[in-house]
């Protein structure tokens, strides 16, 4: 899937995608100054691109009951797991622009000890840990302890988020999609003594 210059885009002679899949294209020239490599990908998949887009649009919207910050740090952190360059790379840039501090997100493989996060941000990010690692389960325990700070609504968005960056950094990952340079903070790896 790559091309010789490195990039994981639509391979040459690869058809044009319809007219929905390059205004995706397009908006993301706009918001980023570039086309995504993932997307390039999705778009060889038009209606599945489509699909995708406005699945993440309707969970990453302003009137989630998940804080911004919040979820940007849940996806981040499914990245450093599913060792996704390109989604870590991305998802903490988002997480910069959603005025979550620096320290705070390079601190994210360490969470459970650091001082940095809240209960409820611990609750969320050990919830997307059980759920990202197919070793792991969601027991009873952890069930309750993220319905001390979370209502049953914004535990069912919880768990889409994270099912939906769980896919995503999968298979961005296996695609080998690099990083694009978006996030200015070094992607630290997975602490695989939790896993």
């Amino acid at each position: 899937m790559r091309s010789p210059n490195g990039s994981a885009h639509a391979a040459v002679g690869a058809p044009r995608p319809p007219w929905y899949a390059r205004l995706i294209l397009a908006l993301q020239r706009r918001k980023y100054g570039t086309e995504l490599e993932s997307a390039r990908l999705w778009a060889r998949l038009p209606r599945a691109f489509l699909m995708l887009t406005l699945l993440y649009r309707s969970l990453d919207r302003r009137a989630s009951p998940l804080e911004q910050g919040l979820r940007a740090l849940v996806q981040v952190r499914i990245s450093q797991i599913n060792w996704c360059a390109f989604c870590v790379d991305l998802n903490g840039a988002a997480a910069l622009e959603r005025a979550v501090a620096p320290v705070k997100l390079a601190a994210l493989p360490d969470y459970a000890r650091s001082r940095l996060y809240s209960d409820r941000e611990k609750a969320a990010l050990a919830y997307a840990e059980a759920v990202t690692d197919s070793t792991r389960r969601v027991d009873e325990p952890l069930r309750q302890a993220l319905r001390s700070h979370f209502g049953e609504q914004e535990i069912v968005e919880l768990t889409a988020l994270i099912a939906f960056q769980n896919m995503s950094s999968k298979f961005n990952a296996a695609l080998g999609v690099p990083s694009q340079g978006f996030c200015a903070l070094p992607s630290p790896a997975p602490d695989t003594e939790r896993r």
